[in-house]
């Protein structure tokens, strides 16, 4: 079997693949290593013979739709956070990461570790892969092939001994953190919904209107007095059924439909009136709701606004679907392809309606390559690009840097005239995991040897040692700085020290909400920029 893993490196690939996702997906109390498990096959499988390898252009490949998949969803949520805070979470971001590089230096000469053994442990207990892809892609372009090789396997042995403690260091802290400082998580979630776009609890119910308070104000004063993000759909008056618009008033004895999140309907009802039960605007016949796809590349990256249904259309847009999230539609939501919007449109115009949007399933499985070729181009291009340091010392982006910046500004646009840059949301999340897992099972196979034999020799004791101090300790400080000190809400917190896909997990289920994601996506291009420089400082400075 070894012989024919030797001569079919992609067979060898795919097994190693496989049985790493199926190890990845078993969970202990609640956690697992997830896609992280092709690593450790990879490294298994590479420890029976030095002759098992995966051609490079393969992990480079993996790498480069890795990252680029994650700045495409990442970018307008980043832009958006740097727009709200300034650079404030961006600086606590790189100072936390300045602590964990400081503290690697000092155990680099505490424990005399070589420089690519120290900056593959800056890259491993950070659980940075990006970083490690670009160490050694540094490796391969300054150095002969035989030193490349040699420093190369140094660095994967210290990203590999220290990468499980990575994990499970993190995941310590915040437990401990989120004990000592009482943490409520609830709390946060409530006061957090109206700025972020996380699962809503949605009500969509009737009021009979039995106040006379608001007769004289349009729909749009009554929303900007009460403050209520509401979407009001069908009422029904004097027996006939119509949707509202924001110039029209109310009246006393009116039935209203409306949706939005459940605390808002119900002070909503309160103000207003009473809640109806049955089906008095449900059933009528000369309206229809329906769950309509967008698949339409000319309205992708376009507010609701922008698009006019009320002038074109007898139509309401109440919410969408974005991935597993339901949110509430307004006239500022901005669409992306493989959404899924809720419409409330006379049945004659829910033909057109659908037409606008695309509605196709089939078409949203398709990647466009026009641009995403073009996108992926010019970012391996700007990772080729030389920056020169005061000290003498170059680096360059790599292809992990380079793709994943010019993601950040395709992603944050959107569109450029006709090209999308996007993709849709299954498409990315598709892109995103077969590109790691070929960067982990590539890696993990080229090293598996050196590896073992490091293990073997005793020589990696003291680096899982300092994966222990750095994680726990860079973990608890960044944990307790950013909540007291800074003001960051702790769920942001959790996400934004969640290097690793099982970490985010946990802090999810920690928090019971989505809002570890936020902190998650927001800071990691941030995060991983600023890995991807600091590990190759690490090794100019020590070398």
């Amino acid at each position: 079997m070894v012989e024919i893993f030797k001569e079919n490196a992609v067979l060898l690939l795919f097994v190693v693949t496989a049985l790493g996702y199926w190890i990845g997906s078993v969970r202990i109390r609640g956690t697992g290593l997830g896609v992280a498990a092709v690593l450790f096959v990879g490294l298994g499988f590479g420890a029976i013979d030095p002759a098992l390898r995966i051609p490079d252009i393969i992990i480079t490949l993996g790498l480069t739709i890795f990252v680029y998949t994650i700045g495409l969803q990442s970018g307008p949520g980043f832009f958006h956070n740097i727009r709200q805070h300034g650079f404030r979470d961006i600086v606590f971001v790189v100072l936390m990461l300045v602590l964990s590089a400081s503290i690697a230096l000092g155990l680099h000469f505490l424990f005399s570790f070589e420089a690519s053994t120290t900056a593959g442990l800056f890259a491993g207990v950070t659980t940075n892969t990006a970083a490690l892809a670009a160490l050694l892609d540094a490796f391969s372009h300054n150095y002969v092939a035989g030193t490349a090789t040699q420093l190369s396997k140094e660095a994967v042995v210290g990203f590999s001994i220290s990468y499980p403690m990575g994990v499970l260091g993190v995941m310590m802290a915040i437990a401990f953190i989120e004990k000592i400082l009482k943490i409520n998580y609830q709390s946060e979630e409530r006061a957090l919904r109206k700025d972020y776009p996380i699962e809503q609890d949605m009500k969509n119910t009737a009021i009979l209107i039995t106040t006379d308070s608001f007769e004289d104000m349009t729909f749009r004063d009554i929303r900007q007095e009460m403050g209520w993000s509401l979407v009001f759909g069908r009422y029904l008056r004097d027996g006939e059924t119509k949707l509202t618009h924001m110039d029209m008033t109310l009246r006393k004895g009116d039935i209203i439909r409306l949706v939005g999140d459940r605390d808002e309907v119900d002070r909503a009802i309160s103000e207003l009136g009473q809640e109806v039960q049955g089906e008095l605007i449900a059933g009528d016949p000369a309206y229809d709701t329906a769950r309509i796809f967008v698949s339409n590349p000319r309205v992708v990256g376009q507010k609701l606004a922008a698009l006019n249904l009320n002038e074109k259309y007898s139509a309401i847009i109440s919410r969408y679907r974005r991935g597993d999230i339901d949110l509430l539609a307004t006239g500022d939501t901005i669409l992306e392809l493989g959404d899924q919007v809720r419409i409330v449109a006379r049945k004659e115009d829910l033909p057109k309606i659908a037409d606008l949007f695309g509605n196709s399933y089939e078409r949203l499985s398709h990647v466009n390559l026009l641009s995403f070729g073009l996108g992926m181009a010019l970012g391996l291009l700007l990772g080729l690009f030389v920056f020169s340091l005061p000290n003498g010392s170059s680096f360059k982006l790599g292809f992990a840097g380079g793709p994943l910046v010019v993601a950040l500004l395709l992603g944050s646009l959107r569109r450029t005239g006709p090209i999308v840059w996007t993709l849709s949301y299954g498409s990315n999340l598709t892109l995103r995991q077969f590109g790691l897992t070929l960067l982990l099972a590539g890696i993990g196979i080229n090293s598996g040897h050196t590896f073992l034999s490091t293990l073997m020799g005793g020589g990696g004791t003291y680096i899982f040692l300092s994966s222990v101090i750095i994680s726990i300790l860079t973990g608890i400080i960044t944990l307790v700085i950013g909540f007291k000190l800074i003001g960051i809400p702790f769920s942001f917190l959790t996400g934004m020290v969640a290097n690793q896909p099982a970490i985010l997990d946990f802090s999810v289920d920690r928090a019971g909400n989505k809002l570890p994601n936020i902190g998650f996506t927001t800071m990691l291009p941030v995060a991983l920029i600023t890995k991807i420089i600091f590990v190759q400082l690490l090794f100019s400075v020590l070398r």
